[in-house]
This record gives C-alpha cells, sequence and structure tokens, in this order.
C-alpha cells in the first residue's frame, strides 16, 4: 500500500494560483499511477488529474489549460499547479495512487482508485 499525505492547500482570490503537493511513500508498485481528485460540498468526489509513471497526463475537461500535474519520483513528490483559479475549483482536493493491474493510470473515475491521502482543502473566493 501507498501512504498519502498532501500539502499546499490554502484561500486564494479568483484568477490566482496554488500549487498542491503530495509526499508518497510505501510500496512503489501501489504508486505506478497517480492522479488528484477533489470534492465540493454536497457533490460526487471527481477526477482532475492523472499521471503515468512516464509521465502521460490526463486532465478532466474542466480544469484543462488550467492545472498541471507533475511527478517526481525521485522526491516521491505528486505536485498540482493551479492557475487561473475559479470559485468552482472550490473544494477538498486529495491525492491518489494505485498499482497499473488496477487498471489503464488514464482513469479519472473514483472506483478505479484505490489509495486516498486524506485531503488539503482549496478555498476560490470570487
Amino acid at each position: 500500500q501507498a501512504q498519502l499525505v498532501e500539502s499546499g492547500g490554502g484561500s486564494v482570490q479568483a484568477g490566482g494560483s496554488l500549487t498542491l503537493s503530495c509526499a508518497a511513500s510505501g510500496n512503489p508498485d501501489s504508486r505506478a499511477c497517480m492522479a488528484w481528485f477533489r470534492q465540493a460540498p454536497g457533490k460526487e468526489r471527481e477526477g482532475v488529474a492523472t499521471i503515468t509513471e512516464g509521465g502521460i497526463k490526463t486532465y478532466a475537461d474542466s480544469v484543462r489549460g488550467r492545472f498541471i500535474i507533475s511527478r517526481d519520483d525521485g522526491k516521491e513528490v505528486l505536485n498540482l499547479q493551479m492557475n487561473s483559479l475559479k470559485p468552482e475549483d472550490t473544494a477538498m482536493y486529495y491525492c491518489a495512487s494505485k498499482n497499473i493491474f488496477w487498471g489503464s493510470c488514464r482513469y479519472l473515475e473514483e472506483r478505479h482508485w484505490n489509495n486516498w491521502g486524506q485531503g488539503t482543502q482549496v478555498t476560490v473566493s470570487s
């Protein structure tokens, strides 16, 4: 299993930027695929972006062109650079990972991921 700890959340005005980080540890195989998800109050958790070991990235339509996912396996860190933030980006953001045997790294649906961090809150004010 992987252990995932998010950081970097906070409050920002619309149009601003924020970078989230996820410190990863544990079985490297369980971190082959990594992703960011988010959950707004009263809504289901949704995939934001995923990244494979080889650096192939997938983005949700709602964040494509504004968010950038990256990973540094040497430092065991996953990042999410968020630019041009909107009030609708307000949510709890979660780091996730999985072994490749759980299926494609490019799935954005929650049910395809099995390792989760505790989350970090992002609040965007208008």
